[in-house]
């Protein structure tokens, strides 16, 4: 798809200041600690790729092909081995409680069924296993208001992107315990993106 394909040429520079200002800090911050057999979902270009530290293993799941085509070139940047696959988070194919951890940095929004997708994070990830996440979310008031009534025209430009989505509560919901979160605003002009959410969620032990 052309739009996808352009979307992808332009997704580096266009996180470019942000990436400079808070997020490559923030994405160190959370995939510095992804360890184990780790999967990361919507892998997108690969920018988490240079943060990974403690991990065993990675595979970077992502179901673009002009993403990966941006991915691939970048596997010289991680630290830790790692595979690519062309997966969404909605259809992953391993068995169940696969993964140690599963990392999920701006892509939560543009999954196309976000129920079905943490389900399938739920379910390859081992009991104990952690979901560390980094993602815009729904805002409150006015801005909610908006998010809204951009929804259509924000999903055709971000290629499936949900402004207006209650990630955090859609977490809870799937079965997920969250013990660590952190709710935030993204300094700079980022218009209806925001607010931001970045935590640690566990599948249930028992």
């Amino acid at each position: 798809m052309l739009r996808e394909r352009a979307f992808a040429a332009v997704y580096d520079a266009m996180l470019g200041p942000a990436e400079r200002v808070f997020l490559a800090e923030r994405r160190a911050q959370l995939v510095g600690e992804a360890s184990g057999s780790v999967l990361e979902i919507g892998a997108g270009t690969g920018l988490n790729l240079e943060h990974y530290r403690l991990a065993e293993h990675l595979v970077a799941a992502e179901p673009s092909e002009a993403m990966r085509a941006k991915l691939a070139p970048k596997a010289g940047t991680c630290a830790v081995p790692v595979e690519f696959i062309a997966a969404g988070a909605d259809d992953l194919p391993y068995p169940d409680a696969h993964f140690d951890t599963v990392v999920s940095t701006l892509v939560l929004c543009t999954v196309p069924k976000l129920p079905a997708a943490l389900a399938e994070v739920f379910r390859v990830l081992r009991p104990g296993g952690e979901l560390r996440f980094l993602e815009h979310v729904r805002g409150v008031g006015s801005l909610a208001e908006w998010q809204d009534r951009w929804l259509p025209l924000w999903k055709w430009f971000g290629v499936g992107c949900h402004p207006n989505r209650d990630t955090e509560a859609a977490i809870r919901a799937g079965g997920f315990e969250v013990e660590e979160i952190e709710h935030w605003d993204a300094p700079g002009p980022i218009g209806i993106v925001r607010p931001q959410i970045q935590g640690v969620a566990r599948r249930p032990a028992g």
